[in-house]
């Protein structure tokens, strides 16, 4: 009798406690809906801050955060509303905070897509300097389809550098609206040089930016990405990625194909 009275205890007590911790209102955001948006409003967030000319304007980050609502089925308001409602709740929202960090730091963890600090050594001719994971998936349901690159190399590179992006791409077909973008662009103190090259087709694709032969390069910046409100197709696959360096007069970027620069 004492026995089934110390597990009965024990039943009450953890389902006091449960009861206890589910303070959150019927119309406010659960603790686990929170975290889980919060996660996706700080990836929105982290976007946008590393890629500024892709989000210039209030107009594409209200579309982006606007992706998010939907994606979890809520709207601006509730969401707005919820967070007002845990800032007054600090030890809930604090708890619901640290589930999302822990959370955040777990997908960066398993993306292993942490971008170098410093690129290879600028005296070193035909090197690939990508400084992200050689693959990447374009599907509809992205919250972002693509990938931001942005390298400082640890000293500047010599005048005149040539850069090829290459990569081979598969899935695309005729019924698809949108097709995946390049940009890459190269900063030469006063000067900026850039190219734009959009994929139509599977295949092999480069994208080719030559420096001025007058001045060092210091950075090189860019992007691969595709607008996700193209619903018709399932998924885009690209793998080889490669950002290839070329010395001024290197005889590997002689032979290869020069495209326009904008």
């Amino acid at each position: 009798m004492r026995k089934n009275l110390y597990k009965y205890g024990l039943t009450l007590v953890a389902t006091t406690l449960l009861m206890a911790c589910s303070k959150v209102p019927d119309d406010i955001l659960s603790e686990k809906k929170m975290r889980d948006v919060m996660i996706d409003v700080y990836l929105a967030e982290s976007l946008i801050e590393m890629n500024r000319a892709v989000y210039p304007d209030t107009v594409r980050k209200a579309a982006l955060f606007q992706s998010v609502f939907r994606k979890h089925n809520i709207t601006e308001a509730v969401y707005d509303s919820s967070l007002v409602w845990y800032s007054k709740n600090m030890d809930i929202y604090m708890h619901v905070l640290d589930m999302a960090l822990t959370d955040i730091n777990t997908h960066i963890r398993d993306m292993g897509d942490v971008q170098a600090s410093a690129a290879p050594n600028t005296n070193q001719d035909s090197i690939n300097i990508w400084p992200r994971r050689d693959f990447l998936v374009f599907y509809p349901t992205a919250l972002f389809n693509g990938v931001t690159f942005d390298i400082y190399p640890d000293r500047v590179y010599s005048s005149g550098s040539s850069f090829v992006l290459g990569m081979r791409v598969w899935g695309l077909t005729d019924q698809m609206h949108y097709f995946p973008e390049i940009r890459m662009t190269i900063d030469q103190n006063d000067t900026v040089l850039y190219v734009n090259k959009k994929i139509t087709k599977d295949g092999y694709h480069e994208a080719i930016l030559r420096g001025l032969p007058t001045k060092q390069i210091k950075r090189v910046y860019g992007y691969i990405r595709m607008d996700n409100t193209d619903k018709n197709y399932y998924k885009i696959y690209v793998d080889s990625l490669n950002l290839m360096k070329y010395n001024y007069g290197s005889s590997a970027m002689s032979s290869t194909p020069t495209d326009s620069i904008n």
